[in-house]
């Protein structure tokens, strides 16, 4: 019988005022994983109400930064205790690889949750420097309401990257999940719950993004949207937020370039661009998915590259011996197959991949996909393709790839191999993107701030500066003169 799930309002698991709801779908095989209460309107205005009583009064409102930490850290410790079964929910609610969730997403997220724990009472305001007839200071605030909008390609620690900066900083949210996986976040917030968060400070509606989505992003009651997602998707949300002027941070999409230097180590650097762009199945904003390798070391690494693509094992996402598993729905795997035929068209060589992994499964498998002869115009090194298909593209120097690889609407992340720790530094400060690695890519660090440039988005989440988005400023000004202010003298 499949699992049903509620909507949760107010610290309460309820229908959704409609009666209505809708499927979650595994990915793996197609078939249903839940049945889920689909929100309207109605249900996230019921939702933003309760976050804004629990934000005005009651024992969050009242509760200490350093309580508020060290709930927020017991909660973290309830987590690892039941890691492994979320993401084994998380697996089979996205189809990301076992060993993909349990041992790099789950970790990572838990991981978010105690450093905030820990910056909960450390928010900090200034005293400024001001003539002795006066005394400035200013005061860090939380925002408020906190709406999120999250997405479906790492469910649970994306939304901890909102939920844990904003709770830390005394907010409180509503949570509307991707409708591809609403599951994982609903089992984390029972487990927040459980342990004794109030209620009202955390709510969630999952439901369809042109319903709930644009609800959530255009309540005149909400103080800050936080947005995962697409570059398309985050002008709608911004433009639904503008009504009521309210302030947004989006994490957008990416085209980013992953530049290989023949000073590279050749292995490494093979490995690390593997990771770069089939981690995931290629579902990641950040992927490597434009792959400039210089001129003089092209056949070689492509050798290496191609030969050890064609070793991935595709397959069943909770089988350990897997390292691919399935795109995220049958939409995702369409999306895949016609940028493959425009690739196909525009001239791009299809090394390997191409085509949907039937032998792997019912679901939505797709081969690892690798095109050379490829240019910066073509269509698949321009725009998101949010799979595993990577564009490998030649370049001569230094200038040259600089150049490449910042000829794109997008500034999300890159990564560059050398051994030449000059050149290292020089491309650093070169590339127009939020994130440089170097000799690695795609990792991530609590401590580190991650977002994107141009169109994609703006805002920084992790590290101390995400704090900055879900806190205020406020000035305050005592006069110590005691002839007071009387300007027109009388």
């Amino acid at each position: 019988m499949d699992k049903k799930y509620q909507l949760f309002i107010n610290g309460k698991w309820v229908d959704a005022l409609s009666g209505k709801t809708f499927k979650s779908i595994n990915p793996a095989t197609g078939e249903v994983n839940a049945v889920v209460a689909e929100a309207g309107a109605e249900d996230v205005d019921l939702a933003v109400k309760a976050a804004r009583q629990a934000f005005e009064s009651g024992p969050w409102a009242n509760m200490a930064p350093g309580d508020r930490g060290r709930l927020l850290y017991k909660v973290a410790q309830a987590l690892w205790e039941k890691a492994d079964m979320l993401a084994t929910i998380e697996s089979t609610d996205n189809g990301l690889p076992i060993n993909e969730t349990k041992h790099i997403a789950m970790p990572a997220m838990i991981d978010v949750l105690e450093f905030y724990a820990g910056l909960a009472n450390k928010v900090q305001g200034a005293t400024l420097a001001s003539p002795s007839d006066r005394l400035n200071y200013t005061l860090k605030e939380p925002i408020g309401v906190i709406g999120a909008i999250v997405p479906w390609n790492f469910p649970l620690m994306l939304t901890m990257w909102k939920l844990a900066p904003a709770l830390a900083a005394g907010n409180t949210i509503v949570i509307k999940p991707a409708e591809q996986t609403p599951v994982s976040i609903l089992e984390m917030v029972k487990i927040f719950h459980e342990v004794g968060i109030p209620d009202g400070v955390i709510n969630v509606v999952p439901g369809y993004g042109s319903v709930a989505g644009e609800a959530l992003s255009s309540h005149s009651d909400i103080d800050k949207i936080a947005f995962t997602g697409s570059t398309n998707t985050g002008r709608l949300i911004m433009q639904s937020a503008s009504k009521n002027l309210k302030p947004v941070s989006l994490e957008l999409g990416g085209k980013s370039p992953n530049i290989v230097f023949d000073d590279a180590n050749l292995e490494n650097a093979v490995n690390g661009s593997m990771f770069g762009i089939f981690f995931a199945q290629g579902q990641v904003c950040a992927s490597g998915t434009r792959l400039f390798v210089q001129e003089s070391i092209y056949d070689k690494f492509m050798d290496s590259f191609v030969n050890k693509i064609q070793s991935i094992r595709v397959g069943n996402p909770l089988d350990q011996l897997t390292q691919m598993g399935p795109q995220v729905s049958q939409q995702q795997l369409e999306q895949i197959q016609r940028y493959v035929a425009v690739g196909l068209e525009q001239g791009a060589n299809l090394v390997t991949g191409g085509e949907r992994n039937l032998k792997a499964g019912n679901g939505y498998y797709f081969t690892p996909t690798v095109f050379d002869n490829v240019t910066n115009e073509m269509t698949i090194a321009r725009e998101e393709i949010f799979g595993p298909v990577i564009s490998v593209i030649r370049f001569k120097d230094e200038e040259d790839a600089l150049r490449k690889a910042n000829d794109t609407i997008y500034g999300l992340a890159a990564g560059v191999w050398t051994n030449d720790i000059k050149r290292g530094h020089r491309m650093a400060r070169g590339l127009k993107t939020g994130t440089v690695w170097v000799n690695t890519y795609s990792l991530l660090d609590s401590a580190a701030p991650f977002g994107g440039k141009k169109q994609s988005g703006f805002g920084r989440e992790l590290g101390l500066e995400a704090m900055d988005m879900y806190t205020s400023t406020k000035h305050v000004w005592v006069d110590l003169n005691e002839q007071g202010l009387n300007w027109y003298g009388v």
